[in-house]
């Protein structure tokens, strides 16, 4: 039975369409099925998900796709394109290594808080831009601490090199089983990020009678007055990767990870 290919692309970024028939005229040529669709309208019955954009096109479209457990593959045409694995320039000889079967597929942690998921991360604000938040953190149901801060991010390995890396949390390696807690801004030099079990339930609780903001790896905003559980989803993420790109050969390539200056 001959697979079921998609190509999805956002329609909104530049040079997507022509990257998205490119990609098409490979894929024909190969004498591949496949279906075309756009970020703003997602379908699932596929074997198989090329996605053309940045980061946030590959996150939305990595939520969808848990559901059903669908492998996707990033094309980059965003600025960093860290969740990538080929661009434009390298389109034909990554698609021939994916019909040949010369691919892995990561399965990556999800957390999830109410009825909402994030591939990346959950961030909590104070709806009062330009104010410090105050935010009390249990872990399992017992009380750890309170933080003063503009924000918390609550945040998976894969997350760990966006919002939280940019908020001075630690980098995680995306195949261990762990959540990072990250303060953004905090008013004192105690307050550290943590770094908890991937089985910990985790609840940040605001501060009586103020609203809060959340959001779901930056894309889906919903607002908070009570508590808020975040914890390990049962859905994964499905991230078609080339062999030759592991993890740390990102950090190398795209963040300049130990780098000397000199060498930039």
């Amino acid at each position: 039975m001959n697979k079921k290919y998609a190509i999805l692309y956002n329609p909104e970024m530049k040079n997507s369409k022509d990257v998205m028939t490119k990609l098409k005229f490979i894929l024909t040529s190969a004498g591949v099925f496949l279906e075309i669709l756009d970020i703003n309208n997602l379908k699932n019955g596929f074997d198989f998900v090329f996605v053309i954009g940045g980061d946030g096109t590959i996150l939305k479209a990595a939520r969808f796709y848990s559901e059903c457990e669908t492998p996707i593959f990033g094309i980059n045409l965003g600025r960093l394109g860290f969740l990538s694995q080929a661009s434009a320039e390298n389109l034909e000889e990554a698609v021939k290594k994916i019909l040949s079967g010369d691919y892995k597929i990561e399965k990556r942690m999800m957390l999830k808080a109410n009825n909402y998921t994030a591939l990346n991360d959950f961030v909590i604000k104070g709806g009062l831009t330009g104010r410090t938040s105050r935010f009390t953190l249990e872990i399992n149901g017992k009380f750890v601490c309170e933080y003063l801060a503009d924000g918390i991010i609550i945040s998976t390995p894969t997350g760990s090199t966006a919002y939280g890396m940019a908020a001075g949390g630690p980098v995680l390696v995306p195949e261990t089983d762990v959540i990072a807690i990250v303060p953004i801004c905090p008013h004192t030099f105690s307050a550290r990020p943590i770094v908890v079990s991937g089985d910990d339930v985790i609840r940040i609780c605001p501060c009586k009678n103020n609203e809060y903001t959340v959001s779901a790896d930056g894309q889906i905003v919903f607002s908070l007055q009570d508590g808020l559980e975040i914890s390990k989803s049962v859905k994964k993420a499905q991230l078609a990767l080339l062999n030759e790109n592991d993890f740390y050969s990102v950090l190398r390539n795209k963040l300049h990870w130990g780098i000397s200056p000199a060498k930039i």
